[in-house]
């Protein structure tokens, strides 16, 4: 048995455009809805949701039954909670508030084996199909792709930086608490914010870092697309949920 193919990764690394959804309904249902609705990916949120690993592991079995790939947003850049969500199976993780170098770093080494890094080893586990991949320890860090969720004034002005970090593939932009880290709390639409973020993926194109971004109004999903954003996050289940019960 082989290691799972990460088409996400494969994606963003050609620079093919990538439509997703963020999930905080922390339900499996709603992730089974949302996995078979065409979308490229699904951003499963333990930042800003009630998901534990115990939640997320069903929704990651979910979700790699579909034609949708499984981003999972982390609580934190934390060593153990790290090694506990790869060895249930997530292959793409999002690190909230990354602001240095240094940081970006850290969460490389947590995504690696020794010598490379300080992932701790598990032989059985459901990353590597409970003993059934063999060349997992070897080969795991292949598919593992790691995002850098730049969102403070402090991580903009250290982007090259952070861009620069070695196993390090790719930046997603959180508006909103770019917004408030930039004195506009609330307004992320403020014009200094949006030229900030407008300016994200050139200044990551000759590191060859993919820029991702969270979207929920269509007119700046296109223009950030426009602008090269290469995967984008276009709403959220409880948003959608929100809004179009109110309006029913």
């Amino acid at each position: 048995m082989d290691n799972p193919p990460n088409r996400f990764k494969r994606a963003i690394t050609e620079g093919r455009q990538q439509i997703g959804l963020r999930s905080q309904l922390a339900s499996p249902i709603a992730t089974e809805v949302i996995a078979d609705a065409g979308f490229d990916f699904i951003v499963l949120d333990c930042e800003h949701a009630p998901n534990d690993v115990v939640t997320v592991m069903p929704q990651l079995q979910i979700v790699d039954r579909s034609a949708t790939s499984a981003i999972l947003r982390m609580p934190w850049n934390d060593m153990v909670l790290t090694k506990r969500y790869l060895d249930i199976g997530a292959q793409t993780l999002l690190i909230p508030y990354v602001q240095t170098a240094q940081e970006a770093v850290r969460a490389v080494s947590y995504v690696r084996y020794p010598p490379d890094g300080v992932r701790g080893v598990a032989t059985m586990h459901r990353a590597n199909r409970y003993g059934r991949i063999k060349t997992y320890l070897s080969d795991a860090a292949k598919e593992i792709c790691l995002l850098a969720q730049v969102e403070t004034k402090v991580a903009l002005d250290n982007l090259e930086e952070i861009a620069a970090v070695d196993g390090l593939d790719g930046v997603f932009v959180g508006p909103a608490d770019l917004a408030a880290s930039m004195g506009h709390i609330g307004d992320p639409a403020h014009a200094d914010v949006q030229a900030a973020i407008l300016g994200v993926p050139a200044r990551l194109e000759k590191f060859g870092k993919p820029a991702g971004i969270l979207a929920p109004v269509a007119a700046d999903a296109r223009r950030y697309i426009e602008a090269g954003y290469v995967f984008t996050a276009v709403g959220s289940d409880l948003a959608l949920l929100s809004s179009h019960t109110a309006a029913l």
